[in-house]
């Protein structure tokens, strides 16, 4: 079941089943992908910018996000 996490923004969207556990994503940006803490995406912890350009870095796919203000279009 996938998650989701938002600020005013964006949406990120994770796809536990589809995750292969690369570390790209918190190696890249602890301040919002932090496996230790629950939930261990926190929206607020970076910029927009910041957030999108690490999830463009997903491997698996397993992360990806929408413009709020355009709806569901994911990007990968």
């Amino acid at each position: 079941m996938e998650k989701r996490y938002t600020n005013d923004e964006i949406t990120v969207v994770w796809k536990p089943e589809t995750c292969i556990h690369s570390t790209l994503c918190w190696k890249g940006l602890i301040k919002v992908f932090n496996p230790k803490s629950r939930p261990w995406v926190n929206i607020n912890g970076a910029t927009t910018e910041k957030i999108v350009e690490q999830v463009s870095k997903c491997p698996s796919g397993a992360l990806s996000y929408f413009h709020n203000s355009e709806g569901e279009t994911t990007e990968d």
